[in-house]
């Protein structure tokens, strides 16, 4: 089993840590700008708008205009 000679400093600690933290910020960016271009291209679409016909028998539009 290996086994580390000395000890690792607090400052390679913080480097390599703050490295990882580093890398999960930049993927979580590239998550969250994807997800903001991807929100935008369907709240701005015209396919929404033409294609907006109840899917199946209707019963669910029908129930939902009884609510309102």
């Amino acid at each position: 089993m290996a086994v580390p000679k000395k000890r690792t400093s607090i400052a390679k600690k913080r480097i390599r840590k703050n490295i990882w933290k580093g890398k999960a910020y930049t993927s979580a960016l590239k998550i969250v700008t994807v997800w903001k271009f991807l929100y935008k291209q369907t709240v701005n679409s015209d396919w929404l708008r033409t294609n907006s016909k109840p899917k199946g028998f209707g019963f669910l539009s029908r129930r939902s205009e009884k609510t309102l």
